[in-house]
């Protein structure tokens, strides 16, 4: 880990609320040692770092533990806040097996077959995969089932998605449009169409955390990159884009950064603790697409 800080610096967010996947993380699953120095300083100056993330809290537990060990994180969608310090959830709403089945029915009608998975609810749930699908990412562990019935035997925080043929953009705008209000649709990165308990989002998890911690949307600066940190950003002060974000997210961010290879969010929270101060707006809510805040 970082070193300890050996001068004053004052954070110009209370809060640092960041994605995981393809924001903090490099894509070989690890935080290079420029990002953990940054929020070490952050941390000295007075803020509250924050994970805010799709992964449920079983698969991330490793990586908490490493970023420092104690407090809290938003996992699975922001259906979880895990107090990571006692390893336990604070609060976890699941999502209806019987509304998720319906869900894929209704995505298949229109679309033909789809593989899914699930997350299965609790600190030590399994992630369960059913044949034909595939993990996005091989690094996190996951059960095969033998049919797609025996991913309903417990309680489960959310349902993965994948097709054939479809881009993830297509599926995700084909799962939207049929399944209403059964569920929530999150596109949370490559290869990763999610349904979610209906009306949660990270921004679900992130208010509830910030009550927790005493703090406000006007206090918290939030990092992501693809469309499941929008509600993050809507809710949060100022919400920064990675160079590598879907297009989407970078529509809607106050900033653009560096992509997680280049420590983008580093090279924020540097900016930031340097100045001491806030960045401006450009003329409303949000900038242009593309447009970066100095």
């Amino acid at each position: 880990m970082a070193a300890p800080i050996a001068y004053a610096e004052r954070a110009a967010y209370a809060l640092i609320a960041t994605d995981l996947d393809g924001t903090l993380l490099r894509g070989d699953d690890t935080v290079s040692d420029r990002s953990l120095t940054a929020l070490a300083r952050v941390s000295a100056a007075g803020a509250r770092y924050l994970v805010v993330t799709g992964r449920p809290a079983p698969r991330v537990r490793p990586l908490l533990k490493f970023l420092g060990g104690v407090g809290l994180a938003v996992c699975g969608q922001g259906a979880q806040l895990y107090d990571v310090g006692v390893d336990r959830l604070l609060w976890s709403v699941t999502l209806d097996r019987e509304l998720a089945e319906t869900a894929l029915g209704k995505i298949e009608a229109e679309v033909g077959t789809v593989y899914a998975a699930v997350d299965q609810d609790g600190v030590d749930g399994l992630t369960l995969i059913e044949p034909g699908y595939r993990m996005p990412r091989p690094t996190l562990p996951a059960v095969r089932v033998g049919r797609r019935d025996d991913l309903w035997c417990e309680p489960i925080s959310k349902v993965l998605l994948r097709h054939p043929a479809l881009s993830d953009d297509e599926l995700a705008s084909v799962a939207r449009s049929v399944v209403g209000s059964l569920a929530t649709v999150t596109m949370s990165g490559p290869g990763t169409v999610e349904l979610q308990p209906s009306g949660i989002t990270k921004a679900t998890g992130l208010a509830l955390a910030a009550r927790h911690l005493g703090l406000r949307p006007e206090d918290t600066i939030a990092f992501g990159d693809m469309p499941n940190d929008i509600p993050m950003f809507d809710w949060a002060a100022h919400g920064v884009a990675m160079a590598n974000a879907h297009p989407e997210l970078k529509a809607v961010a106050d900033e653009i950064t560096l992509s997680n290879e280049d420590d983008g969010i580093a090279v924020v929270l540097e900016r930031l603790l340097t100045e001491g101060r806030r960045p401006q707006r450009l003329g409303g809510r949000r900038p242009s697409v593309g447009a970066k805040i100095q």
